[in-house]
Formats: structure tokens, sequence, C-alpha cells
């Protein structure tokens, strides 16, 4: 499998009002802001082999940025604008799987709809003799916020959750859509993994590590959970630039990463 970065994982779970004041009329009140809170998420980047739960040395990611979405999450030309902040900073080197990776220790000051946005540096893929490089998402929702799961973070290559990417049981099916600079990618191979922690599953062969679908004409793809874990969704495609890799020019695959948990119900 190639899907490159582990889930966030949780250590515990401005807007811009405007006027309506016109000739006459009494301004609207702004509406009220969501309390604050005081929590944390944890956040793992890794480049891993991850039903394998094997590890590969991975570089600084070039971006990492987070998007909050609220009830009061103001619009532009029919567009939700979410507050953004640049996380890069905030990233510090670890070791995962021993090898090196990165990690941040996010701040949750109010409720919200939080997108993890992820831009991983070009590596070089020598047994495939081809870069590849990494657009991860994944979305954690905070005190009951779902407002804007299903819009695009504007990546250069993304997957657009037609499903919501939370609270979905395991066998739950999912559906997502490929897209390249906004644009739907036809007949894109989407590869799909468990995050196998601690190896607690073993695959029958080879062609259960990575679960392989090929999204329809409108670049939309679909796939039924099996069992509860992090699941991976990797839609692929061949960028239009190369890379130079000693002075030979190569072919650069892209991967749109999304990451969704899936859970069994609690039984009584």
């Amino acid at each position: 499998g190639r899907s490159p970065a582990a889930p966030a994982a949780a250590a515990t779970t401005e807007t811009n009002g405007q006027d309506a004041a016109v000739s006459g009329e009494a301004a609207k009140p702004e509406p009220p802001q969501a309390p604050p809170i005081s929590e944390e998420v944890d956040v793992l980047i890794s480049m891993m082999r991850p039903f394998r739960h094997e590890g590969l040395p991975m570089d600084m990611p070039q971006l990492f940025a987070v998007l909050r979405y609220d009830d009061n999450t103001p619009a532009k030309d029919g567009v939700l604008q979410p507050e953004r902040h640049d996380l890069l900073g905030d990233v510090e080197e670890i070791r995962y799987l021993d090898q090196k990776a990165w990690g941040a220790n996010v701040a949750l000051s109010r409720p919200g709809l939080y997108q993890f946005v992820i831009e991983a540096r070009p590596w070089w893929d020598a047994a495939r003799d081809r870069f590849v490089q990494h657009y991860v998402k994944t979305t954690l929702p905070v005190y009951g916020v779902e407002r804007g799961w299903e819009l695009p973070v504007g990546q250069h290559f993304e997957i657009q959750p037609l499903t919501r990417p939370f609270g979905n049981y395991a066998g739950n099916v999912f559906q997502g859509q490929g897209l390249l600079n906004g644009k739907p990618v036809p007949g894109a191979d989407v590869e799909v993994e468990l995050y196998n922690k601690d190896k607690k599953y073993e695959a029958p062969n080879e062609y259960m590590v990575t679960q392989v679908v090929k999204a329809d004409a409108n670049g939309v793809f679909t796939y039924a959970v099996p069992f509860a874990g992090w699941w991976g969704f990797a839609a692929l495609n061949t960028a239009d630039e190369k890379l130079d890799h000693d002075g030979t020019p190569k072919n650069v695959e892209l991967g749109a990463v999304l990451w969704a948990e899936f859970v069994d119900p609690v039984k009584k």
C-alpha cells in the first residue's frame, strides 16, 4: 500500500459579522459566538505502509494547516469562508515505527468542525522509478459541530467526501470524489487500506493488503468498509509535470488521501 499518513488521533477529544443596516431598518444582531473550550489533539504525520504497520522516513511536510467551521462561518459569493491557521511552525520531528516522522499538539479553543490538511514533499520511489507526492486530510468534529464536512479544502488534489467522514459504522458504504484543481478525475484508481495498528490483523494474501476501486466518469468512488478502524482512501493520478532525478525527467504520482474512522456500535 502507498497511503502515506497516519490519521490525526485525538488525545482528548472570526467570523465576520456583516452589517445589515439599511435606511430605516435596524441592524441585525450578530449570531452568538461559540463558548470557549480548552481541548487539544495530537496529530501524527507519518509515512507508512498502513496495513503492514511499517514506517518509512518522511521529510518535513511543506504544508500543515487546519480549517475550522461552525454555525457562524461567513459565506462569500455563496461559499463558506472557514478560519484557517497554518500550523507548520508547530510541527516537531519525532520517531514513529523507528522512522523519522512529525507531530504537533494542536489547541482547540472553540467548538467547530476542524479539517486538518497536509501537503507532503515529493519523494523518490526507486522501486517504481517515479516520484510520489501526497495531499492528505482528515476531519475532526468537536462538540457536535458538523457544518462544512462536505466542502473541498482547495488542495491541488483531494478527495471530496460524499459520505460524512465521521460518525460511521463499520459496514457503511463510503463515497468520495477525486478533485484535481477542483475538477473531477474520471476513472481514477482509488487505493483503500486499513491503519492496522499493533498489527491486529493479518491479510490472507497480498491482494488483501490494499483494496482497489475505480472511480466512475464523474470521479466518484464507492467502498463498503468491512470492519472497524481508521481507513485511508487514496485517489491516484499522474502529474502533468515531471521532476528531475539524476538528470532524467521522471513521472510524479499524485495521491489524494483522506482518512476516516469507522466504529462498531456499543453492545449492552
